[in-house]
């Protein structure tokens, strides 16, 4: 039987059941194959009772009748079966590669368009913009993935520095860089420059939450989130030194899924710790959830090692109480000998305690106390718990008595009674407070992290970026952690430029990529402000008077001008100019046969404006979004001969 007579009988038979059909008359293809496969009785009985169904669905086995599930499968999963507007006229030009397989059984790579522009809905231009999907899911054949990921040209050169604007005479090695593009694109370009020289990548993806720019709204929202994650940290492993870090700042929507993508990419002996920082404080509007779910306060930052070379500086922050194992002080008297007070008794004559008060009552931050303990560090010391042979044998001949242990004329050590003496000048540190580096009684700090401020962030570098700046300080002791001046930090999800401020006010050199353009308040914008010596976030603190440049480039647009000038469009007359451009000039797909496009040009004014700009943008061979560098010396482009130039210097 004719298949669009099957495809009738069935339509029509499942109709009679409002369980498979949505308010709207539509059925529902998930419910029905999702019955077929679980064998429901009563969709069974359905299909029984029509003996065309019955005869083509069913087998009979030794007088059993068989269900063929598979096979309606496929059959309800075709896509001549209940196609919308769009879709029939699609299958009337045979712009597709489905063949009616499923992915499982085909060559060809359903990419689900997994590359921060497609995600950022068609014609989102910033992060809160908020769009109905419309067309980014397209299948590549695994040869057209190679095409699409090979080095692009660039164009649009021009360095920044403390006199303005300037057009690039030549590229330096050490250069600072910005660029504008696909960031998928734009690492795989990368790779043929800065491959294994990266010390330190951070990137603050999209967590996927629902409210911020991934908002890819299907019911594969995650598995597409996962791609989409795994393609750029793929190609990332291959820019990491091996003595570098990586960085990925998340929270717990994906972080678990997160954590065992990573482990596949950089290899689970390469996994470091997850670091947890406190990123808010509870407000109203979130305790007001308090009955139906937990409180989230914290984001995620997991860390991933490139090899086994890496070397950290610990990382301090100011101590919340006082340590009262610090509880003796050790005077040293011209004829060599020690004697211990108890710095309780030195607080009572200061006035800081009174003598009802016991040294676990000490105001940490008492003026007059602090002074006391940063001037008396060397002095102010405790005495270990735990034993120590080596001062346990010493001690043995001077019972109660300080032992000086010496080496090459140094004290390198004090023991008493087999104790080891520990000054609390060994805890002063220097921690960051009040926007400066200061001298205090410092803690080692571990994988919590709790005493960086998100809730002041919003004007930092200059520029406005309420919910999704990241404050410079959380990126200072990322840099600071495993980097030294020089170094090559990379964020190819660089949004407001923190990353590249911080990198640019300490000295190490940066790579920033980012997409999209946030005008006034643009990473360019405050790179340009960290020149001119703004002095917000970690600026004061490291002594930040301006200075440095950087350079902004561009990835050479093809046919992404057309996919921008579509998502611009307003009107059903400025989509065809632009179609019939695309047809003297542009790259189209090689399933497109144009004359048969033309013959149902009716159909194709009929469709909605989304449906057309959807059709035009799938017209386009994705592999030349971007203009390859392997042919940029082609008359077919217009780049120009200074671009040429300089992204020959660019790959060296």
């Amino acid at each position: 039987m004719d298949n669009m007579i099957l495809f009738h009988e069935l339509d029509s038979l499942l109709r009679e059941d409002s369980k498979y059909c949505m308010d709207d008359g539509t059925l529902v293809k998930n419910k029905i194959v999702s019955d077929a496969l679980s064998l429901d009785p009563e969709l069974l009985k359905q299909l029984l009772s029509n003996e065309s169904l019955k005869k083509h669905f069913f087998s009979e086995v030794d007088g059993v009748l068989v269900f063929d599930k598979v096979k309606f499968q496929h059959f309800v999963m075709n896509k001549s079966f209940l196609p919308d507007s769009y879709t029939a006229f699609k299958n009337k030009i045979g712009l597709t590669t489905d063949d009616g397989r499923f992915i499982s059984e085909s060559r060809e790579v359903v990419l689900a368009w997994p590359y921060k522009d497609c995600m950022l809905e068609g014609g989102q231009t910033k992060e809160d913009t908020k769009r109905n999907e419309i067309f980014w899911s397209e299948t590549l054949t695994p040869d057209e993935i190679n095409r699409l990921t090979e080095p692009k040209a660039l164009s649009g050169f021009l360095r920044y520095d403390n006199e303005g604007e300037h057009t690039v005479d030549h590229l330096l090695s050490t250069d600072n860089l910005i660029i504008k593009g696909n960031n998928l694109l734009v690492l795989y370009s990368l790779r043929k420059r800065f491959a294994g020289q990266v010390k330190l990548i951070y990137i603050d993806p999209p967590f996927n939450t629902g409210n911020d720019s991934f908002k890819y709204n299907d019911q594969f929202n995650h598995s597409t989130w996962m791609v989409f994650m795994y393609n750029r940290l793929k190609i990332a492993k291959e820019l990491l030194a091996n003595d570098g870090l990586i960085f990925i700042h998340i929270d717990d929507i994906e972080d678990a899924y997160l954590n065992v993508l990573a482990d596949e990419i950089f290899e689970r002996k390469n996994f470091v710790n997850v670091i947890a920082v406190r990123s808010s404080t509870p407000s109203g509007t979130k305790t007001a959830h308090k009955t139906k779910t937990i409180i989230k306060q914290k984001d995620l930052i997991l860390v991933y090692k490139g090899g086994d070379n890496i070397e950290l500086n610990p990382q301090y922050t100011k101590r919340k109480k006082w340590d009262t194992h610090y509880s003796l002080i050790l005077d040293h008297f011209d004829d060599g000998t020690y004697r211990f007070r108890k710095l309780v008794d030195e607080l009572y004559k200061l006035g800081v305690l009174s003598k009802e008060q016991k040294l676990e009552d000490v105001d940490i931050d008492n003026v007059e106390f602090k002074k006391y303990y940063l001037d008396n560090a060397r002095k102010i010391c405790r005495l270990q718990s735990h034993k120590n042979k080596k001062a346990e044998r010493n001690s043995r001949a001077l019972p109660n008595q300080v032992y000086e242990d010496i080496e090459d004329g140094k004290v390198v050590g004090l023991y008493y009674n087999g104790q080891v003496i520990t000054p609390l000048s060994q805890g002063i540190k220097r921690v960051y407070n009040e926007q400066k580096f200061v001298d205090d009684l410092g803690m080692l700090l571990c994988d919590f992290w709790d005493d960086i401020d998100f809730q002041n962030t919003q004007n930092e570098g200059g520029i406005s970026f309420p919910t999704a700046k990241k404050p410079e300080m959380l990126l200072f002791r990322l840099i600071d952690m495993c980097t030294k001046p020089g170094d090559i930090v990379m964020d190819f999800f660089l949004g407001s430029g923190t990353t590249a401020a911080v990198s640019h006010k300490m000295g190490r050199q940066y790579i920033g990529v980012e997409q999209l353009d946030y005008g006034e308040n643009d990473c360019v914008v405050r790179l340009k402000n960290v020149i001119n010596g703004e002095q917000s976030g970690a600026s004061k603190g490291i002594g930040w008077q301006g200075g440095g440049s950087f350079v902004y480039c561009e990835l050479a647009k093809a046919n992404q001008q057309y996919i921008d000038e579509i998502e611009l469009a307003g009107s059903k007359d400025a989509l065809n100019d632009i179609w019939n451009r695309m047809q003297a000039t542009g790259y189209l797909n090689y399933k497109i046969n144009i004359s048969v496009v033309d013959e149902n040009a009716i159909t194709f004014q009929a469709l909605s404006i989304d449906d057309q700009k959807r059709f035009l943008i799938e017209c386009l061979d994705k592999n030349m979004l971007y203009i390859p560098l392997s042919d940029m010396d082609s008359n077919e482009y217009s780049l120009s001969d200074e671009d040429k130039r300089l992204t020959k210097e660019f790959y060296k």
